[in-house]
């Protein structure tokens, strides 16, 4: 049995985990060997944050470009210690779909103003998006959060929808983590008319497909850079490993020309 960061206890899966290996794009031999070697060192209420622990370590020594993309969930959690790089890291997703963003913009309500995390438009749809951001695993987002942002949507929306120049306008109220909701979450959001995004939430169309299907990997998924240099690309607004690419001047000034090649090839793979 296997512990998950929530205290549930289920029994352990090599197919589980053969199909997250799978979807980095690592061999199947190798996948092949990480599980041979996992299954030989587990034990009775082992958490999964230690077999993931182990994977993306054995993958690493063998494979850095699928390290990365292992360890996509990881890297959200390092979007922090603010909530700030993943609300922008949230506008690169709507804008990769065709959406205009803006983000941190105060609108007013019916009743007070409020700051909405991003704001979403295209054609005669207009989202305001609510980003909720968890560091650590095994934290979901309960209904109080769906209940919240409801409230403030429906008083920002009174106003909205009262200008004359939104009359061709639809507005949705989204809420975005990159954790989990609770079931109570769910039922409200979609009883309340919110629109919920989350790790594995929606079945299709959740973040992680979102994120693999348009190539926007944070770069804090790289192996290839430490934790502080990630601190600070971050706080020069970079956010996707794509924009190291668009700024590869910065990359060839801050590192060797060695290093510079390394960092391309495991954005390149997560590109793939």
């Amino acid at each position: 049995m296997i512990t998950k960061a929530s205290g549930e206890r289920l029994a352990f899966s090599a197919k589980k985990l053969k199909d997250s290996l799978l979807r980095s794009g690592a061999p199947p031999g190798i996948i092949d060997d990480i599980i041979i070697q996992i299954t030989s060192r587990l034990y009775d209420g082992i958490p999964t944050a230690k077999i993931y622990s182990m994977a993306f370590q054995l993958l690493k020594q063998q494979k850095k470009g699928p390290a990365a993309k292992y360890k996509l969930k990881n890297a959200l959690m390092e979007l922090g210690p603010t909530g700030f790089p993943f609300e922008q890291f949230i506008a690169r997703i709507f804008r990769k779909m065709g959406f205009a963003t803006s983000t941190g913009k105060v609108l007013e309500g019916k009743c007070v103003r409020h700051e909405v995390d991003v704001v979403a438009q295209k054609d005669h749809e207009q989202y305001l998006v609510e980003c909720k951001f968890h560091q650590q695993r095994g934290i979901y987002c309960d209904v109080k959060i769906p209940l919240y942002i409801s409230a403030r949507f429906n008083d920002i929306e009174q106003v909205l929808s009262g200008k004359v120049k939104n009359k061709t306008l639809t507005f949705q109220g989204w809420v975005v983590t990159n954790t989990h909701f609770t079931k109570d979450a769910i039922a409200f959001g979609m009883c309340a008319g919110l629109n919920l995004l989350g790790w594995d939430f929606p079945v299709r169309d959740n973040l992680k497909e979102l994120i693999d299907r348009y190539g926007l990997h944070p770069l804090t998924c790289l192996t290839t850079l430490t934790q502080q240099e990630k601190q600070e690309f971050l706080q020069r607004n970079m956010v996707l490993c794509s924009e190291l690419m668009e700024h590869e001047a910065i990359l060839e000034n801050k590192f060797s020309a060695e290093r510079v090649e390394k960092i391309k090839a495991e954005c390149a793979h997560l590109a793939s």
